[in-house]
């Protein structure tokens, strides 16, 4: 894309296993840090839901997503939502991005509502605070890799060249040096994501909510994924909430929590290990 071109923006979203290492059998109540490092490994909460309620249609055909939700995300915390297809994985996460509004109750960021924010501060929030990473990556087909990273900056103002220089400093980060003007269907699957992952972070987001991030993945490109948002998790101090149907890959968080009937719950080692090995995706 040359210098000075216009972009018009019509939406922008924001934008083997280790059970045994970590004693999730001992997992305490939804939003309460595991005790097995200490209560303090983690820092205050950053991100909370407090009595979530998603129903979508009206009257008699009434579909409850949510029922009440009820979570916490402590600071440097990396936490799994494990469910079935259809059990509101997706809707808790845009819930939390404001990508949607709940029915009833709030989403807290830093102790504020955001409900009662404006547009600008949803806005801004979601721009910000929040780093969105969906199931299938959501490129822009005719941008390359370069440009697509540098969307968010681009949508919050900031000046081409130094969009695409922060771009190309998240692309060497997730492993893509050799891939910055690359389009999108040039790119394999594995590719494809870790360009999401840097679009996701390159705002410097609080949090990071991943939809399902290795669901379209095989097995091999799966771990390849996860460990980078591992190591990303790590070196950027992020808050990480991951939805996924991938059992072994949960079990590689600090704390694992199921949505069953609309609530959330903490699993247990052995509640998680009984779930379908392949999974489920919604």
């Amino acid at each position: 894309m040359p210098e000075g071109a216009q972009i018009t923006f019509r939406l922008w979203l924001p934008f083997y296993d280790e059970g045994a290492r970590r004693n999730l059998g001992n997992a305490a109540v939804p939003g309460d840090s595991k005790g097995m490092d200490g209560a303090n490994q983690f820092g205050q909460t950053i991100l909370e839901a407090r009595g979530l309620k998603k129903t979508y249609g009206a009257r008699e055909k009434n579909l409850e997503v949510l029922t009440d939700a009820n979570l916490q995300l402590r600071e440097g915390e990396m936490v799994a939502v494990v469910a079935p297809s259809g059990a509101g994985k997706s809707t808790l996460l845009h819930l939390l991005a404001a990508l949607d509004t709940p029915t009833s109750g709030n989403v807290y960021f830093e102790n504020k509502s955001i409900e009662s924010n404006q547009d600008a501060a949803l806005a801004h929030f979601r721009n910000r605070a929040v780093g969105f990473l969906w199931q299938r990556h959501q490129l822009l087909p005719d941008f390359s890799a370069a440009e697509n990273v540098a969307m968010p900056l681009l949508a919050r103002g900031e000046s081409h060249a130094n969009a695409l220089s922060e771009a190309h400093k998240w692309l060497k980060e997730v492993g893509l040096e050799d891939r910055l003007e690359h389009r999108a269907g040039e790119l394999s699957g594995g590719e494809q994501q870790r360009v999401a992952i840097a679009r996701a972070l390159i705002t410097a987001p609080r949090v990071l909510l991943a939809d399902e991030p290795t669901g379209d993945l095989d097995e091999q490109n799966a771990w390849a994924v996860f460990e980078l948002l591992q190591r990303l998790h790590r070196n950027h101090r992020l808050t990480s909430l991951i939805a996924t149907h991938n059992v072994a890959l949960a079990q590689r968080c600090d704390r694992i929590v199921g949505l069953e009937h609309g609530v959330l719950q903490s699993r247990s080692t052995h509640t998680v290990a009984g779930l379908t090995p392949g999974g489920e995706t919604s």
